[in-house]
This record gives structure tokens, sequence and C-alpha cells, in this order.
């Protein structure tokens, strides 16, 4: 099929197959980049956002549940009761942050489906806990903080039958409710609500790993198809090279025969053009006295151009002050450097110690969270002990030692911050010595601008003598009249050089044919 195509069209297809495989690659790898695209949407607008607030649903409500046991315990004073119950508050708001969050973003049927079963516990819930703080109000309003203790010294005073305790009576029942109530309603809807948050979560982290797993697997398979189409490419543009050559080899050698005979006449009519030259070489001699008439107009021109020189040489001494000048210039600019330098310096010393500011910060983090977990141990020590908190003093210790290393570190980051104040100082001298140095050349530059002036002065003085040089050359163009008249003699000799370009035309013709041959085959 290659042998009945023309050249044209042997190019055509194979620059119409390679392009379809660089559309077959171009178009899975599109298609690859759209899947990958669609799985990253995935991740970036609905999994992570939704795996975010439903996490701050999980931590709000741990909190209170933490906040609840803590206001149980009768050791704990009224104002840290009373940050409890703000804890509580804050930590309904990132709830309702995180429900708000999670509620934006888009959900499959099933999940849906889980979701207003969750709704329906997670209000049951909110309600137990309502009541609860319901329940732990009424009870704060006898005044009473510890009835057990109330009681044991209201009948140590042998008031048995008093209005005080009565009071510590019925604030001793209300407590003892209110505890029952917390174990045996309260955390029965938070396991359940939380069990439904935790199922929430997993659906929302499968979906995630689903279409990182997706995102994985397009990835391959579009790298599989670059890199085939990367082999089979640079492959097929061999293939195709060698068998379109191959077929032209043979035409090529017949019209390089046929071109070699006709250079061989070409040969012939060359010698016949030799002996012509012989007759135009007393036209030459004539010529030649007329170039020297214009030999005498060169001296002057000549003298003309040494003018020219001197002006050049003034110029070339004013370059060389400009060049000076300008050494002068990069000096200062050296000198510059080197000042940037040393804030370039001093400014990493800024930054190493802001990493030290930063671990430390992280130390003091850590520090609170430690006093976090301590205080949530505590708490719960002392609801398990009850009267017998011995526990909580044991904690209360530990956070008084994490409080001294909170405090240590904070010592340390003042050292640093004065450090950090003492290289900016530094920097602000370095930088002021930099702007002396730009300013010095500053002035190196006019001095460079004026010596350049002068430059320009002697280049006008060369223009003045150009123009001197130009006259003369219309002395010249009357000789080169005189060089006319003798090349009509050389016009004769032209005439007679026509009988041997016929023969010229002929061998041409015959080089023209191949050349058609050669067009066809294209």
């Amino acid at each position: 099929m290659l042998k009945n195509m023309s050249l044209n069209g042997r190019l055509m297809g194979s620059f119409l197959l390679m392009g379809g495989v660089v559309l077959v690659v171009g178009f899975f790898g599109w298609w690859g980049t759209h899947k990958l695209s669609s799985h990253i949407d995935t991740l970036s607008n609905n999994s992570l956002p939704s795996i975010d607030g439903l996490w701050r649903l999980n931590e709000g409500q741990t909190q209170i549940q933490s906040a609840e046991r803590a206001i149980l315990n009768p050791e704990l004073p009224s104002a840290a009761k009373q940050s409890e119950l703000n804890r509580m508050q804050t930590a309904w708001k990132q709830i309702d942050a995180g429900l708000e969050e999670y509620e934006a973003t888009p959900r499959t049927p099933d999940e849906d489906k889980l979701y207003q079963t969750f709704k329906q516990q997670w209000q049951a819930w909110r309600q137990d806990h309502a009541a609860y703080l319901q329940a732990y109000q009424d009870f704060a309003q006898l005044g009473v903080v510890n009835p057990t203790a109330r009681q044991l010294e209201l009948t140590s005073q042998k008031r048995e039958n008093s209005p005080e305790m009565k009071v510590a009576i019925a604030a001793a029942d209300r407590l003892t409710k209110l505890r029952q109530n917390a174990v045996v309603k309260n955390d029965v809807s938070f396991a359940t609500a939380t069990n439904s948050l935790l199922q929430l979560i997993k659906i929302n982290q499968d979906t995630a790993e689903d279409a990182n797993k997706a995102a994985s697997d397009d990835t391959r398979l579009t790298t599989g198809w670059v890199l085939t189409g990367i082999i089979a490419g640079p492959l097929g543009a061999i293939l195709l090279g060698f068998f379109l050559a191959k077929p032209l080899t043979g035409k090529i050698a017949q019209i390089v025969q046929i071109m070699a005979a006709s250079t061989n006449e070409i040969a012939a009519t060359v010698e016949q053009q030799e002996r012509t030259a012989t007759r135009q070489a007393s036209s030459v001699n004539q010529t030649t006295i007329t170039i020297d008439e214009l030999g005498a107009s060169s001296q002057q021109s000549a003298e003309q151009a040494e003018s020219a020189v001197a002006g050049a040489r003034q110029a070339l001494i004013l370059a060389g002050n400009g060049a000076d000048a300008v050494k002068r210039t990069l000096k200062g600019m050296e000198t510059l450097q080197q000042k940037v330098a040393a804030i370039a310096d001093h400014i990493t010393r800024l930054n190493e110690q802001t990493k030290q500011i930063g671990s430390i910060s992280g130390l003091v983090g850590e520090l609170a969270s430690q006093t976090n977990m301590l205080a949530l141990n505590a708490a719960v020590e002392a609801v398990r002990a009850g009267e017998n908190g011995k526990g909580f003093a044991v904690v209360a210790a530990e956070i008084r030692k994490l409080a001294d290393q909170s405090k240590k570190s904070t010592e340390k980051i003042g050292t640093l911050v004065g450090d950090i104040q003492s290289a900016i100082s530094i920097t602000v001298v370095v930088t002021h010595e930099g702007t002396k140095t730009v300013e010095e050349g500053t002035r190196i530059a006019q001095e460079t601008s004026e010596s350049f002036a002068g430059v320009e002065v002697a280049v006008n003085n060369i223009v003045i003598n150009s123009q001197q040089i130009s006259l003369n050359i219309n002395q010249q163009a009357i000789a080169i009249q005189q060089i006319v008249s003798a090349m009509n003699d050389l016009n004769i000799a032209a005439r007679e050089t026509a009988s041997g370009i016929s023969q010229i035309r002929s061998g041409t013709q015959q080089l023209n044919e191949s050349a058609q041959a050669l067009k066809a085959t294209i």
C-alpha cells in the first residue's frame, strides 16, 4: 500500500497516526484527571468537613459529661462548679457549630437514615441533660453544699430536730436522686447517642478511604496509559521513518546519476568560458588605471580617517574614565552586598530563635494538656471517693508541679524575645549603613554620567570628520564613471560568453527534468 502512495500522502498518514496516538493518550490522561478531581472533591467538600463536624460534636458531648460529674463533687468550691457550668455552655456552642457544619455537607441515603435516628437519640440525651441541670438547680437552691457533712455537724450539736436538719436531709435526698439520675438515665441516653455518633463518623471515614483508594487506582491507570503512549510514540515514529525512507532510496539514486552526466557537460562549457576570460584581461588593465586614480582620492580619505581616529582615541580615553567610575560603582555595590548578607545572617538568627520559641510554646501546650487530664482524673477520683477525696490532693499536687514548669517555659520565652529584639536592633543599624553605601553608589553614578558626556562631544567631532569623508567620496564617483567605460569592453566579452551559457542552459534543462521527477516523487 505504501508503494502506491506519494511522499506527501505517506507523511500525512504518518502524522495522522502519531496524532491519533497522542489523542488517545491525552484522552485517557484527561479522563483520569477528571476522575481524580472528583475523588478529591469528595474528600475536601464532603468527607473531611463531615468528620470534622462530627468529632466536634463528640468532643463537646464528652466535655458536658465531664462537667456533669464534676458538679456532683461536694468538695468542689462554688467558683469551680460555676466554671464547670460555663464549660457546659461553651461545649453546647461547639456542638451547635459542629451540627451546622455537618448538615451543610451532602449525605448518602443510608447515612441520612442513620442521621435521622441519631437526631432522635441526641434530642433524648439533650432532654435528659436539661432535666439533670434542673435537678441540680433544685439541689443548689437549698444552699447545702455537702449534706452528709452538714447532718454530722448538726448531730454533734444535738440539733437533730432543727429546721436546718430538715433542710440537710432534703438536700441529701435530692443529691442522691441526682446521682441516680446521672447513672441510670442520663448515662444510658449519653451512650446511645454516642454510639450513633461514632457510627456516623465510621461511615464518613469509610467514604473517605474509598475515595482515596479510587483516586490511587485512577492515578495508576492514567500513569500506565501515559507510559504506553511515551513508549509507543517514539517506536512508531522509528518504524514509520524506516518504511518511508526505503522506497525513496532507489529513485534518488537514479536522479543522482542523471545529474552527474549533466555536470560533465557543464564542465566542458566552463572550459570554453575560460578562454573568453583571457580576452577580458585587456579590459581589466584599463580598469586598473582608473583604480589608480581612485587611490589618490582614497589617500585623502585616509587622512580624514586619521583625524577621525584621533577623535576616537579621545573618546576611548573618556570611555576609560567612565569604566573606572563603573568599577568604583561596582565596588560600592559589593560593599552593599556584604551589608545585605549581614542582614540576612541576623534574620537567620531571628528565625532560629523563633523556632525555639515554638518548641517552648509546644511544651507549654503539652503541659496544659496534662493539666487538663489531671484535673479530669481528680474529678473522677473525687466522685468515686465521696468524702474520702484523698486522691484529689495527690492530683492537685501534680497540677502545681506542671504549673511551675509552665512558668519556667514562660521565662525562657521572655529571654528569647529579648534576643530577638537585640537582633532586630542590629538589623536596623546594618540597614542604615547599607543606605549610606547606596548614596555613595549614586554619587559614583553621577561621575560616570559626566564622563560619558565627554564621550558624546568626541563622537560629535567624529561625525564632522565623516562629513568631510563624504565629500571625498563624491570625487571618487567621477573616477567610477571611467570604470563604467571600461565595463563596456567587458560587456562585449560577455556576449561571447552567451554562447557558452546556451550550452549551460541545455545541461540545466536536463537537471530541471530530474528535479521535476524528484518533485513528482515528493
